[in-house]
């Protein structure tokens, strides 16, 4: 026998290419062929962000932290499919059982918000501080919304992680235990927490890592309670307190909710505030007939429309506010990623370091053990 005929033949990545040119119905038909042969060794999660089209094929919807959780409890799934963003990915890869491996569709799937606080950026931040205010008296809490290094950098100095639905709970563990927050990477999910808990604005400083001191002066630092990172989501950030007004105007009586990611002065002018999964919770025990203009992620907002016919729900801004980096993952990339899985040659696996996993964990549980 030849060796050429006694070597294996290698099989190859399927490329991605030919599925952009691929039908809607034909990649529905082989996303479901690839879960029916998988079955319970595949776990697809979706973020309540993504597009309705992406969505339909998860086993599991949810906010970030909690389809992280939920993939950490499954018994039987040997690869998870994230359809969400990288530090989504990370989380799950962190908390999902060690021979469990995580996927993302499309590895530029990222978010903006959590590219705005780097480790580098960070570390250089604490060292500066360092030079001004003791660093031992300030606890780093991080929202989740952010890199895996970043949640590790809090496991080793003390530090926690943080979700929109548990920041006060959070803050109010870390002042318990510190004098000062450093709270990256969204500086208004912080400040509208902090005012919340009855912290004046003075007693808060927005760090720019492109300043010295992020332009700050040593005697704000000192007088500071709360360091806010100038980061925010692009999303959120589109949200005014005229688009508010303007609802109000045109819809008496219509209640405003919006997420903590808004701005403060979409916040103030808000009738209710709160996560995605108590958007979702606040609109799904409203009233038949009531009227709501929510402020949140475009296809959410469309999503919780069209299952709530009887109530009137509006997206708060009239400009389009989707989540740009999360629409990314769509039906080609989903099929592609699923397929070369099914025939043994995953792409796009997503595995954090194991200083680092360790690290990110330890922040992550500290976060879990507050009530």
């Amino acid at each position: 026998m030849s060796s050429a005929l006694s070597t294996p033949q290698r099989i190859l990545i399927l490329p991605f290419e030919p599925y952009r040119d691929v039908a809607t119905p034909e990649l529905e038909d082989r996303i479901r062929a690839i879960k029916a042969e998988m079955g319970e060794t595949l776990l697809i999660l979706g973020h309540h962000y993504q597009q309705d089209e992406v969505i339909q094929f998860a086993d599991l919807r949810g906010d970030s932290y909690k389809l992280s959780q939920l993939a950490a409890e499954s018994e039987t799934c040997r690869a998870i499919v994230f359809c969400g963003v990288h530090f989504m990915a990370e989380t799950a890869d962190i908390l999902s059982r060690p021979e469990v491996e995580v996927y993302l569709p499309d590895m530029a799937a990222g978010c903006s918000m959590a590219d705005m606080a780097d480790l580098d950026a960070v570390e250089a931040a604490w060292a500066d501080l360092g030079e001004v205010v003791d660093t031992d008296d300030l606890m780093p809490v991080t929202y989740i919304n952010s890199s895996a290094d970043l949640k590790a950098f809090c496991g080793r100095h003390g530090g926690i992680v943080c979700t929109s639905s548990n920041a006060r709970a959070v803050l109010e563990w870390s002042f318990a235990r510190r004098q000062r927050v450093l709270f990256f990477p969204d500086q208004h999910l912080g400040r509208n927490t902090a005012r919340r808990m009855g912290i004046p604005l003075a007693a808060m400083c927005l760090w720019n890592p492109r300043e010295p001191l992020g332009g700050n002066t040593p005697a704000a630092l000192r007088d500071s309670r709360v360091l806010l990172w100038r980061g925010h989501c692009s999303v959120h950030q589109m949200f005014k307190p005229a688009h508010v007004a303007q609802f109000r105007e045109k819809f008496p009586g219509i209640r405003v909710l919006v997420h903590p990611e808004c701005m403060m002065s979409v916040v103030d002018a808000a009738d209710l505030v709160g996560s995605t999964e108590f958007i979702i919770k606040t609109i799904s025990e409203a009233p038949a007939g009531s009227t709501w203009a929510v402020g949140t992620e475009l296809h959410l907002v469309n999503r919780l429309a069209a299952e709530h016919p009887d109530k009137m729900i509006h997206f708060l801004s009239p400009m389009v506010c989707m989540c740009a980096t999360m629409y990314r993952i769509d039906l080609s990339h989903l099929a592609w990623s699923l397929e070369n899985l099914a025939q043994g040659t995953p792409v796009n696996r997503i595995k954090v370091p194991d200083e680092t996993s360790h690290w990110a964990r330890v922040a992550l549980e500290r976060m879990l053990e507050v009530r």
